[in-house]
């Protein structure tokens, strides 16, 4: 049987942030920041510098571009000359949607996926933030918790930085409502990151997110799940409570491992198939892992919006030559 947990193709960094050392740093913007300029410093000592030229900001320099447009900040970091595109026509509006509902708050390590997740969530804030764009938040459980538009400025980043350290006593998860709530507020195109376990019903999710796409966002979910709920490596039989509804179920993992493993590689592609139906991405992680992987998917994902990237790149090409 092929692993439940989906491998990432191998990153091009040097060396990894083990999720041990980060999660001991108790400030989220400050761990934020440790992942993001992790990542960019293995790109910068790997070969493949300017793998984030495929990311929709940024075209490399060629000869005869305007030096006027070339960005120092990206060259300082990557020893490459980079084009930024224009601003009133290539800023994003990413806008990230937080499942914070009972079912995040297991964990089997020294942090749960909550946490896990609000890191995530942090990290890809300043990451976007620090390109230039805007970026937003909603949390939710059986509810909407929180809700921040899109936008570009530090003191925003900084108080969404302090809302996803908020923890919320939610019980349900409700992954509809949150996302019809995005498509009424959201009118602009952009970029919608919904980050959850996806350990719920997905009946009605694909009608939410359809809705979404059908708008002209652009979708990317992140499905993040403990290494217990994807190996059920728990040692003896033990009574198992669902943390949303209560219900508890005596396990044999010896006996029940197979079929369920089974059971939850069909439920999460599912997930997959539902994002690449309309025209997303779906990346999961469990949460032992470094989350520098998150960033490099990411822009993996982002580098395949191939027809919208292209055209925008070209737009640019004939602005700055």
């Amino acid at each position: 049987m092929s692993p439940v947990a989906a491998t990432a193709p191998a990153p091009p960094f040097a060396a990894l942030i083990d999720p041990r050392t980060l999660m001991r740093i108790r400030n989220l913007e400050l761990r934020a920041r440790v992942v993001v300029e992790g990542f960019w410093s293995g790109i910068h000592r790997s070969p493949y510098h300017g793998f984030s030229v495929e990311f929709t900001e940024y075209r490399q320099y060629s000869p005869g571009d305007e030096l006027r447009y070339l960005d120092w900040r990206v060259y300082a970091r990557s020893d490459r000359f980079f084009i930024k595109r224009f601003e009133d026509e290539t800023n994003l509006r990413c806008q990230l949607v937080v499942d914070q509902s009972r079912s995040m708050a297991y964990g089997s390590l020294a942090w749960n996926k909550a946490e896990y997740t609000r890191t995530l969530a942090a990290a890809l804030a300043y990451f976007l933030h620090g390109q230039g764009d805007g970026v937003g938040l909603m949390t939710f459980d059986e509810k909407i918790r929180d809700y921040l538009p899109a936008r570009h400025r530090a003191s925003h980043l900084r108080r969404l930085m302090l809302t996803l350290e908020e923890v919320t006593g939610g019980r349900a998860t409700d992954l509809v409502t949150p996302l019809q709530r995005v498509a009424e507020l959201v009118r602009k195109r952009g970029l919608v990151i919904l980050i959850s376990d996806f350990l719920a019903p997905l009946e009605r999710l694909e009608v939410a997110l359809g809705q979404l796409a059908a708008t002209g966002h652009d979708l990317i979910l992140f499905q993040v799940l403990d290494p217990v709920e994807v190996s059920l490596e728990i040692g003896e039989p033990a009574v198992l409570e669902d943390p949303e509804s209560g219900r508890t179920l005596m396990v044999d993992p010896a006996t029940a491992r197979r079929d369920y493993q089974r059971r939850l590689e069909g439920h999460c592609e599912m997930v997959r198939d539902l994002a690449r139906r309309l025209g997303g991405e779906c990346i999961r992680l469990t949460s032992d892992q470094p989350l520098e992987l998150a960033l490099f998917d990411f822009l993996g994902a982002r580098r395949q919006r191939g027809p919208t990237t292209r055209r925008a790149q070209s737009r640019v090409a004939g602005r700055g030559g």
